[in-house]
């Protein structure tokens, strides 16, 4: 057993895997590019969804290595995104209350923030980890 930190998980991308004819899983590893065309092609028309598979193993070491482990968990943060996004519970749980309260009372800044948390989720949570591991004194 290998003693790495984890910023991702592989069960937590096969579970968003289930919803990646919409791009859930590309935008958790990161990949916001293809996940934005997976959402207008419903997954490059299923084909690059059954593809995707047998991606996830290597998409996950590739966001485990490009993202910071800290406080604030990332699969928590994008199941909260994935599912109650438009509340703003995601924004909240990693501490950014104010957005979370306006994104409660507008359904997600009318959708485009949900957009725009799908495209930076992963960068957010990486900087207020970073903070966090500097005022630990980690880095």
């Amino acid at each position: 057993m290998t003693n790495e930190k984890t910023t991702h998980s592989v069960l937590m991308g096969y579970f968003l895997w289930i919803f990646g004819f919409i791009g859930a899983h590309r935008f958790y590893y990161g990949r916001q590019i293809t996940g934005t065309i997976w959402f207008c092609t419903l997954g490059l028309f299923l084909i690059g969804w059954i593809v995707d598979l047998f991606l996830i193993p290597s998409m996950n070491r590739d966001a485990d290595f490009r993202f910071i482990e800290g406080p604030v968990d990332y699969n928590v943060a994008w199941l909260l995104l994935t599912f109650l996004g438009v509340f703003g519970i995601h924004r909240m749980y990693y501490g950014r209350w104010i957005t979370g309260l306006v994104y409660l009372l507008t359904l997600g800044l009318f959708g485009v923030g949900i957009i725009y948390d799908f495209w930076t989720l992963n960068s957010q949570i990486s900087l207020i980890n970073h903070a966090a591991g500097r005022q630990a004194g980690v880095y």
